[in-house]
């Protein structure tokens, strides 16, 4: 595996996780849960960034020129057409929604223990953080699945 490819999906994978633990903390929010669940905001948005940079870095040296046109010509090209095109578009918002849950956490850190509303609309969007960032991990083996079919049917 390149060292690209795999920073990129350990960098997304270990954001998702912290996702997933700033989730959990808010289900019951005291102030100590509030502080985890701030700096797991703040660590998943920066692996979200790192995953950013690396997948961007390897598609335009690697993938574009090198993998992209090999899926293309393989059994299903859909993997690049579909799948890369809607995981490009979808992980761009996914730094944005991180960076957007830390300021609230940060910001608004009083509010979470008093308005249950306030924390549910939070628990909404780092609920879809996570959610996305698990389709994304999807995504990255239906793409890996198109380029190893490619080669296989080239070998064969």
């Amino acid at each position: 595996m390149h060292t690209l490819i795999g920073l990129h999906a350990v960098l997304g994978e270990v954001g998702a996780l912290a996702f997933l633990w700033v989730f959990v903390e808010l289900l019951n929010p005291n102030e100590s849960r509030l502080r985890r669940a701030q700096i797991m905001a703040l660590l998943g948005a920066l692996f979200f960034v790192g995953a950013w940079f690396f997948g961007g870095f390897y598609y335009v040296t690697e993938y574009g020129a090198a993998v992209k046109p090999i899926i293309k010509s393989g059994p299903i090209p859909w993997a690049h057409s579909i799948i890369t095109e809607t995981k490009e578009h979808v992980f761009l918002f996914l730094p944005f929604l991180a960076v957007l849950t830390w300021g609230l956490l940060k910001r608004y850190k009083d509010e979470f223990i008093q308005k249950r509303n306030f924390r549910i609309a939070v628990l909404l969007i780092s609920g879809l953080v996570v959610l996305l960032a698990f389709a994304m991990a999807g995504m990255g083996f239906l793409i890996s699945s198109g380029f190893r079919a490619a080669l296989e049917s080239k070998i064969i």
